[in-house]
């Protein structure tokens, strides 16, 4: 099976809610990679930060952060 990158992830992320619950709930980038290589998703943090940096404000939040206080981040702010 080949190895999928991060922007399939946010592609796969949109169709999959229990992928999606399992992402927000890393706390850091090292911790949303592992999660994501479970699912067959294999990148760095530097691939990560470039597929993130791509994405609007309301596609991150949608994903990645929880939006309950105290808020979490993968990339702290």
């Amino acid at each position: 099976m080949a190895q999928k990158n991060a922007a399939e992830l946010f592609k796969a992320v949109k169709e999959d809610q229990s992928l999606k619950e399992r992402l927000r709930a890393a706390t850091d980038p090292e911790a949303f990679i592992k999660v994501a290589s479970l699912a067959g998703y294999n990148f760095t943090v530097s691939e990560l930060q470039t597929e993130l940096s791509k994405m609007s404000a309301e596609e991150l939040a949608a994903i990645v952060n929880p939006g309950v206080a105290p808020r979490l981040h993968i990339v702290p702010r």
